[in-house]
């Protein structure tokens, strides 16, 4: 019943025709169909946006992306489950973690277009919001978890497996984004029986355009502060640092 309240209350929403068209060609070029395009468009819609329009205070994609970060992990983890069947769970979390984050998603909503259809408010739009890579990587899961809304679980089961598997392939083949944070505690864990301890040093920018200062201490060496423009991309930059500078000496 939820789900089903849930889309009529969206249909109230009106949707020029020009829009309905750029989002009828964003379905086409992913091969997905939409029955609801009010659905599809709610998932571009930025919290910006909301926060800076009093009538459409709730119409933004926080509780999309919150559904289809689940769906895009219960799919990426099933396929690997299958795929590799010889392998143990260690490499299927690696793999899973290095695929379903940021660093991997934001490519993605670039190749297929997810940029030009966000739905910003003006100091985002002013700040550079349509080339960032946290905005672009909820934008995805939030096209899944609308598309598993709107369709069921196998179609998006089958969009997400479309957007991750050539990206599981790459890292299979270790030619994908390397985990930094899971490399640097392995290597510490053994080294020492101590985990890394992350810290956040401080936050820069306005709330719209935020820039994360993390450091890293293995014992009594600190690496960093490193930035990000979301705390997990400074936690992983910070742990490069490290795990370049360990691996060295």
């Amino acid at each position: 019943m939820g789900v089903a309240v849930f889309k009529r209350k969206i249909r109230n929403s009106n949707i020029s025709e020009e829009r309905k068209k750029a989002l009828s060609d964003f379905c086409k070029n992913l091969d997905i169909k939409f029955n609801n395009l009010e659905l599809l468009n709610l998932a571009f819609h930025h919290r910006s946006f909301s926060n800076e329009n009093t009538s459409s205070r709730h119409v933004n994609n926080e509780r999309l992306e919150f559904l289809g970060d689940s769906v895009l992990g219960m799919a990426t983890a099933t396929f690997l489950y299958e795929d590799m069947f010889e392998n143990p769970e260690g490499d299927l979390s690696k793999i899973k973690s290095v695929v379903v984050s940021e660093k991997t998603l934001a490519p993605i909503a670039r190749r297929i277009g997810i940029n030009k259809m966000l739905i910003l408010g003006k100091g985002e739009e002013m700040s550079g919001g349509r080339d960032k890579d946290a905005i672009l990587a909820d934008c995805v899961e939030a096209i899944i978890g609308a598309y598993y809304l709107d369709s069921g679980f196998e179609a998006a089961e089958e969009l997400v497996l479309d957007l991750i598997v050539p990206e599981i392939r790459k890292v299979q083949q270790n030619k994908g984004e390397k985990d930094y944070k899971t490399l640097l505690q392995e290597f510490y864990q053994k080294k020492s029986k101590l985990c890394p301890v992350y810290e956040l040093v401080k936050k820069t920018g306005p709330d719209h355009d935020r820039t994360f200062w993390v450091k890293v201490s293995l014992k009594d060496e600190e690496f960093g502060p490193c930035s990000g423009k979301s705390k997990k991309a400074a936690e992983q930059n910070a742990a490069k640092l490290a795990w370049e500078k360990i691996k060295k000496s």
